[in-house]
């Protein structure tokens, strides 16, 4: 397994433009928050906790960024549970309403293109591909990508923010 530099050092060398970063800001946590929208399929409860396949996911996906940063992944895990909520909200307000469920996931699937045009958008100003066509693995690694820049605002993870300029070259304006 790669670790979270190695990860995050690949992921930055498809992201030194900062109107692409920029972006990824909205594009990627509004993706992160339709795929979470358009997985809250009810599947039971497990110990009187509803289940949703999305919940599923937010498990294994937050095992896997608990791996790789018991930091960043906790903060990531953070924004995964209120994806999840808000979705959650969202399908109760819309059933109280008396709105046909298949609008919920119609709704999931506008957000869902909604975040992936802007991300061309990004990388039309970066001039490159998005990492994910040339490593699968950067599916889940632009959401840590983006908290971890998100971070970097407020003063944390200064040494990775290094150590990725170091490797992947400094931002473009």
């Amino acid at each position: 397994m790669k670790s979270l530099e190695q990860h995050l050092i690949n992921y930055a060398l498809y992201h030194r433009d900062k109107r692409n970063i920029a972006t990824h800001f909205v594009g990627v946590p509004l993706i992160v928050f339709a795929v979470v929208w358009m997985t809250f399929v009810p599947l039971g409860a497990f110990f009187q906790i509803p289940v949703s396949l999305s919940t599923c996911l937010i498990l294994l996906v937050s095992i896997y960024y608990l791996a790789l940063s018991p930091t960043l992944g906790s903060w990531m895990i953070a924004f995964l549970l209120l994806c999840q909520a808000g979705a959650g909200y969202a399908f109760s307000a819309m059933a109280q309403a008396g709105v046909d469920v298949v609008w919920f996931y119609v709704t999931g699937l506008t957000l869902f293109v909604v975040g992936w045009v802007i991300q061309f958008v990004g990388h039309y100003f970066e001039g490159k591909k998005p990492a994910f066509a040339d490593d699968l693995m950067g599916l889940l690694i632009g959401p840590l990508f983006v908290m971890m820049e998100l971070l970097n605002k407020v003063g944390c993870f200064k040494a990775l923010e290094q150590q990725i300029n170091n490797e992947a070259g400094p931002y473009r304006p």
